[in-house]
């Protein structure tokens, strides 16, 4: 567990018991009078400040994205408590590994929620930890923001979104390709988990609504590195286009290098990649086709001041802002938002008031007013050799669609 704001308090009576009973017994009977002073004060002390947690992959597949996604989360909480906090109070962060995966995220949630007693949980992280922590937020009550792209239709009533879905992102590289490419067969490859396969199935449904074909569609474990036997279909399918959904960092690193090494030559479109990762990749990134809501190269006064903030608070070691970090920025603002249009950090309060309200930043004014989903300005764009990314078009205010009718 990792924490940024006030460290926890660690009570030991070792030392007393080495100098023997008495002095071991009022030493008992002190700090069994402080931790009683401690429970005493604690719902004060839930008072001064406001948690937020952040369960993510330190280790794993996401480890690659999540460093810049914390520096993300570090930077606008350092930011509101340089103006005061929120309803005048201190924000602290508790961040905690897991894993990537489902069974890190039960451990990772049940620690923020029940033990650290967050008031909310915002985050990005994998479907699989997605799924994992929700029952855990739902019997904790808490108000979560997930702030990662995903394959869309999760649906809670503390459940948030402030990223893109499927009928965001990639209409926009499907009909490129099928019209400025003149693809007509596809070939579909992904992570064996609930995003690769959401993203794909819809890709299919998509495709073959508008007049394509799939030629091919393979899945590897989320953990798993060898590409080897999909490149293998692929290159037997010829298909005019590929498109892969992996989850977020390692999966697309080794997936990229090794359809660069393969020789095979098809239009490449990556719904799961960012442009950070795209920078980690290197010059095998270069060509890959992305749809994304938020890039580094957005010429707006708050995408400026965004990276000014990371550059002056982490200098040398900042991580490059992507489409998976800048969202917890705005998902951090708005949480504010939401606790000060109410004036509490009740959850119930707080859960009525998160669909009415908006914040401006980077990727423009975000609400997440659709079905707890939100309208996002779309980028279709192409990685360079640089790892930059050219903007080929732009989609503004593009619908989640029906995300979650029942919420209504």
């Amino acid at each position: 567990m990792l924490r940024f704001g006030t460290p926890p308090v660690h009570a030991s009576a070792s030392t007393a018991k080495r100098e023997g009973g008495s002095a071991y017994t009022r030493t008992s009977l002190a700090a069994l009078l402080g931790v009683a002073a401690l429970l005493a004060a604690a719902p004060a002390r839930a008072q001064e400040v406001v948690k937020i947690g952040i369960p993510i992959g330190l280790s794993g597949a996401n480890s690659v994205v999540a460093p810049s996604v914390v520096q993300a989360a570090q930077l606008a909480v350092a930011e509101i408590n340089g103006k005061g906090g929120i309803l005048g109070k201190k924000v602290e962060l508790a961040v905690a590994d897991d894993g990537s995966g489902a069974d890190g995220a039960v451990k990772a949630f049940n620690s923020l929620v029940f033990q650290q007693n967050v008031n909310a949980i915002i985050t990005m992280e994998t479907s699989a930890a997605r799924n994992a922590g929700l029952p855990v937020v739902a019997r904790g009550k808490v108000p979560f923001i997930y702030t990662s792209s995903y394959e869309g239709h999760s649906c809670s009533p503390w459940l948030f979104v402030n990223a893109w879905v499927p009928e965001q992102q990639i209409p926009p590289v499907v009909d490129y390709f099928q019209k400025e490419k003149g693809a007509k067969t596809f070939f579909l490859a992904g992570s064996d988990y609930a995003f690769g396969r959401g993203m794909l199935g819809f890709t299919r449904k998509y495709i073959e609504a508008h007049g394509g074909k799939v030629v091919g569609e393979e899945y590897l474990p989320m953990d798993a590195s060898d590409w080897t036997p999909v490149l293998s279909k692929l290159r037997s399918a010829q298909p005019d286009a590929l498109i892969s959904s992996t989850a977020g960092g390692a999966p697309n690193v080794t997936l990229t290098k090794q359809l660069r090494g393969s020789g095979i030559d098809v239009p490449f479109g990556n719904l799961g990649v960012d442009e950070g990762t795209a920078k980690a990749i290197g010059a095998d990134a270069a060509g890959i086709y992305i749809s994304q809501s938020y890039l580094t190269t957005l010429d707006n006064p708050e995408n400026k001041a965004f990276i000014a903030g990371l550059q002056k608070m982490f200098g040398a070691d900042m991580k490059t802002p992507n489409d998976l970090s800048e969202p917890q920025y705005d998902g951090i603002y708005l949480y504010k938002a939401a606790v000060e249009k109410t004036g509490s950090l009740d959850a119930q309060k707080v859960v009525k008031a998160l669909p009415t309200v908006s914040f401006t930043g980077a990727r423009g004014t975000i609400q997440m007013n659709k079905d707890h989903h939100a309208p996002l300005t779309m980028y279709l764009g192409q990685v360079q050799a640089d790892g930059s990314v050219q903007v080929i078009r732009t989609f503004k205010d593009v619908d989640p669609g029906d995300q979650c009718p029942k919420l209504r």
